[in-house]
């Protein structure tokens, strides 16, 4: 594909459009193993300031990271009998090493419940070891049918918190805290604002009591599952004998919780806030924030001088800054490469503004989504930097409530109200639910919608529906439908 040439419309076809600016962008690229991908530089300094402010976040709720290995004996996958049904189309099984087939099947974590609780099991004793916190990042392999870069690939990178505590209450609080903490970071750094509430049975994590999730909503208005905190119960804990004495001097099985994200933010982040010319980064996670383009210089170099000291000065205020010096390139092929991999603020310096002490000053979009340029002094433009960042942030977090509020249907009675909404623009659907799965299958075969979650309170209706969407039955919960990922 050629790089200048313009990305299909999201109108007209948002996958294409999808897959083209991942190319575009520079974001990652398919790998020679099916279904798995390369992440290119510019997309792993997004996923590495994804995970900087995340790793603070978890170590300010007390945990600590750890690493556990690749590969996973079997037999420990198929001691949770809910856990290896859940996984078990998805496993990664190695049988043979040094030139030798194994004694004992291999598999490449799908996720580490069961080896984190078989070496949890080996250090707590005491209601004085807990509760326990850990997590750890790494990648980990499902064996996905149909992949897509970002949003379903075989290996992906993620982090996965394991958690162990003396009582149930104490573990479902902890499930919600972490519920928390990744909404508050999709909204705070993502500027993507989920719907967070309890999964149904039939979605929740296998091997899980109770699993909730972070439900957003992309351009096309499906939903996607952007993180999930588990309360496991003591499911896991009963299999790997993970107990403890307690205070009164019994023995006990721990309670134990598990939560993760992954590289699928990217994906997210992606189909949030891209626009028909590119990428568009939030500024708090983006790896460049401005990038200064010297336009012409002069013979004695001074404007890539000046350009060079505005760099400087901008990161002397902790502004991730940076000068495009390039001479192999021309200064509109540097403006539309930056404006396709999406840094929020562009700086332009020439002759003419070296000599009236200015810049201009383009931001990758505002109000409207029109982009104009603006000629600053350059005291002016060192001055507000920091505030147009924060700007561009809240502007983004606040086109991306308003798009789910327009899209968000509430009041839904019946099942072909429903279909009708998901066979055109499609949205998130509030109706009510009995809680029956088969109304929830129905739901599912007619319409192609599934149950994303049942709401946190914040996010429900002023009074809860009094029918079920079957129509049979009276409404026991709000539920959000919708078509997701």
């Amino acid at each position: 594909m050629a790089k200048n040439k313009q990305l299909t419309k999201r109108s007209e076809d948002f996958s294409a459009w999808y897959n083209e600016l991942i190319f575009r962008a520079e974001l990652a690229d398919h790998s020679p193993v099916r279904g798995s991908m390369v992440i290119r530089p510019w997309g792993y300094a997004i996923w590495e300031n994804m995970q900087r402010a995340l790793d603070d976040m978890f170590k300010d709720t007390g945990h600590q990271n750890v690493y556990f290995p690749l590969l996973i004996p079997m037999s420990f996958i198929e001691k949770e009998k809910d856990h290896v049904e859940g996984f078990k189309p998805e496993l990664v099984v190695v049988t043979h090493a040094g030139g030798k087939e194994l004694e004992e099947a291999l598999v490449v974590r799908p996720t580490s419940e069961t080896v984190v609780m078989s070496m949890m099991a080996k250090w707590i004793q005491s209601y004085r070891d807990l509760p326990m916190k850990l997590n750890q990042w790494v990648n980990v392999m499902r064996w996905e049918l149909r992949t897509r870069l970002f949003l379903r690939t075989s290996e992906f990178l993620w982090q996965e918190g394991h958690t162990v505590h003396a009582t149930a209450e104490e573990a479902e609080e902890h499930t919600r805290v972490m519920l928390g903490v990744y909404r508050n970071f999709m909204e705070d750094w993502m500027a993507m604002p989920p719907v967070t509430g309890l999964k149904s049975e039939s979605e929740k994590f296998a091997g899980a009591t109770r699993s909730y999730s972070c439900e957003a909503m992309m351009q096309d208005n499906k939903a996607l599952q952007a993180g999930t905190s588990h309360f496991l119960g003591q499911n896991f804990s009963r299999q790997f004998d993970v107990k403890f004495q307690s205070e009164e001097g019994k023995e006990e099985f721990g309670w134990n919780t598990s939560w993760g994200v992954s590289t699928r933010l990217l994906g997210g982040l992606i189909m949030t806030h891209g626009d028909d010319r590119g990428l568009v980064l939030p500024p708090k996670i983006a790896p460049t924030q401005v990038i200064i383009v010297p336009v012409k210089d002069l013979d004695d170099g001074s404007v890539l001088e000046k350009a060079n000291s505005l760099c400087s000065e901008l990161k002397a205020q902790g502004i991730r800054a940076e000068l495009d010096s390039r001479d192999f390139l021309s200064p509109g092929s540097k403006f539309y490469e930056w404006e396709r991999k999406g840094v929020p603020i562009r700086l332009e310096v020439g002759p003419r503004d070296l000599e009236n002490n200015q810049v201009v000053l383009a931001q990758r979009v505002v109000p409207g989504d029109s982009q104009k340029k603006e000629v600053l002094q350059q005291s002016e433009a060192l001055r507000t930097m920091s505030k147009r960042l924060d700007d561009f942030q809240e502007c983004l977090l606040k086109k991306a409530v308003i798009r789910r509020e327009e899209n968000t249907y509430r009041g839904i009675e019946n099942i072909d109200e429903l279909n009708e909404i998901m066979s055109g623009s499609g949205g998130y659907v509030y109706t009510g639910w009995s809680g029956d799965p088969t109304v929830e299958q129905t739901v599912k075969e007619r319409t192609g919608a599934t149950l994303r979650c049942i709401p946190e309170k914040e996010f429900r209706s002023s009074e809860c529906p009094v029918r079920c969407i079957g129509g049979e039955k009276k409404s026991e919960m709000e539920v959000v439908w919708a078509k997701a990922y």
